[in-house]
């Protein structure tokens, strides 16, 4: 499948932002690339270019391609609720993120390595797809087999968030995904209405 593989710093130079974590090359130039990047007098943007900047920054946040992110949100506008909000729990609620937040690895992309190397399990049973989504309840383990690999080890070790609607237990490597979380209890800086905007056109 296409995925981006480039230069991340690069792409979190666009928005301004270390969307994909710690990143020393970004803090050295946090502008936008190009040789206009450092221009204080670039142009003002549209209302069309901030909402699709958003977007891409969501599809960017949690490495996700634009067919499955537009299913995404057709599943959050069908859903009750407000359909931003849904939207940003239906990510979180994806097995890779629910891996990184656990701090089974150090980024998204590498938990979606890690799932789809059979490396984790839902309930007992091994899932390796990344956009598989979890339920309240689910647990989600290492597998037996791969609990003393050296990358989840020292993604454990380096590990220092904590989330109130996830539970982790670093000697069994398992942990519950308790419950779907609000959307103060996400911290990713995306403003979920510019999406609503852009695909409500």
């Amino acid at each position: 499948m296409a995925r981006y593989t480039g230069p991340k710093t690069k792409i979190a130079r666009k928005f301004g932002e270390a969307i994909f974590g710690d990143d020393k090359s970004f803090e050295k130039r946090n502008y936008p690339p190009g040789q206009h990047g450092n221009n204080r007098r670039r142009g003002k943007k549209s209302e069309y270019a901030i909402q699709l900047q958003e977007k891409q920054k969501a599809k960017y946040t949690y490495g996700i391609l634009e067919r499955q992110f537009r299913n995404l949100f057709k599943k959050a506008r069908a859903a009750q609720g407000i359909t931003g909000e849904v939207l940003l729990q239906l990510c979180e609620s994806r097995l890779d993120n629910v891996v990184y937040r656990m701090g089974i690895a150090p980024s998204r992309s590498a938990a979606r390595q890690l799932v789809s190397h059979r490396h984790i399990t839902v309930n007992g049973n091994l899932v390796n797809i990344p956009s598989y989504q979890l339920k309240a309840g689910d647990v989600v383990a290492v597998r037996e087999k791969s609990k003393s690999l050296e990358a989840i080890e020292r993604s454990l070790s380096n590990s220092s968030h904590v989330y109130e609607w996830i539970t982790w237990n670093n000697d069994t490597k398992q942990g519950t995904y308790v419950s779907v979380p609000a959307r103060i209890q996400i911290p990713e800086n995306i403003n979920e209405q510019f999406i609503v905007e852009l695909y409500s056109k």
